[in-house]
């Protein structure tokens, strides 16, 4: 194995660690952002009270969190990938 090649197992696994972090920290904040109102309206307004049961609370918050922290980490990746592939692209020329 090449030093090129374990440059690039580093910073492979730096970008993969630091899109998990990225789409936890983006969950938290989505979980707490749908969490509220969720609740909220549930308690306030009568066509969600009647309507929207606990297992639809939970799928509401839920979802948001999943998308929040899939749309991070994919965003994290993709700069984490540019950010290589620049690097490459200065040694070479």
């Amino acid at each position: 194995m090449g030093s090129s090649e374990n440059f690039n197992k580093i910073t492979a696994d730096n970008c993969v660690q630091a899109s998990a972090i990225a789409g936890f920290k983006s969950a938290c904040v989505a979980c707490v952002a749908s969490a509220i109102p969720t609740l909220a309206a549930v308690r306030t307004i009568p066509w969600a009270k009647a309507n929207i049961n606990y297992t639809g609370q939970a799928l509401i918050i839920s979802s948001a969190s999943i998308a929040a922290y899939f749309i991070a980490a994919d965003k994290t990746i993709l700069e984490g990938t540019r950010h290589n592939a620049e690097g490459r692209y200065r040694r070479c020329t």
